[in-house]
């Protein structure tokens, strides 16, 4: 399986199509294109569901979802394994490849969400980053509840509900990625 069969596989969103030619002209790993554009999937529900709820920049947490591990093709082995080096290294590809800091910025933030006053887009790609595979991170959610506005409560169980649906496709999306290799 190559990087093209998993940018093209049917059931997941089609990444930005700058976010695509990004992948192919940087001759990504497989893997990293299946991860992404499952994290892209997720964003696209998220932002679909959050919309209408607060204004936000959506094509923005579009593009930060699907190349927020762009970083890894600088550091493959964080594709199997911890490590944290390919965020920065990732920010810097996309400033080097034309990409604007505004964009670029979500390979550097998506593991640094706790910050104070973090962009509500940065906690979405983020949110998305975990809940594609199941994990639910009560700060993180606390905080997009807040800035989400309206009833606490109500909305807090709004996200709940929502982010409940999302994990329960974990499983498809892991054994999706898990079907690519790491290397070209």
């Amino acid at each position: 399986m190559n990087l093209r069969n998993a940018l093209d596989a049917p059931g997941y969103a089609p990444l930005p199509p700058r976010a695509r030619t990004l992948l192919e002209t940087l001759a990504a790993p497989p893997r990293l294109g299946a991860h992404l554009r499952v994290v892209h999937d997720v964003a696209v529900t998220l932002t679909g569901w959050a919309g209408p709820r607060v204004d936000f920049d959506a094509p923005a947490v579009l593009f930060g979802a699907a190349t927020h591990d762009i970083g890894k093709v600088r550091h493959p082995a964080e594709l199997s394994g911890a490590g944290s080096e390919h965020e920065l290294a990732g920010y810097s590809l996309l400033l080097s490849e034309g990409i604007e800091e505004g964009l670029a910025r979500f390979a550097r933030t998506h593991g640094s969400w706790d910050v104070p006053d973090a962009p509500f887009e940065d906690l979405l790609v983020t949110l998305a980053d975990k809940v594609w595979k199941g994990k639910r991170v009560p700060d993180l959610e606390q905080q997009v509840t807040e800035r989400l506005g309206g009833p606490p409560w109500e909305t807090f169980l709004a996200l709940d509900d929502e982010l409940e649906r999302i994990a329960a496709g974990a499983d498809a999306r892991l054994a999706f990625q898990a079907s690519y290799p790491t290397t070209g």
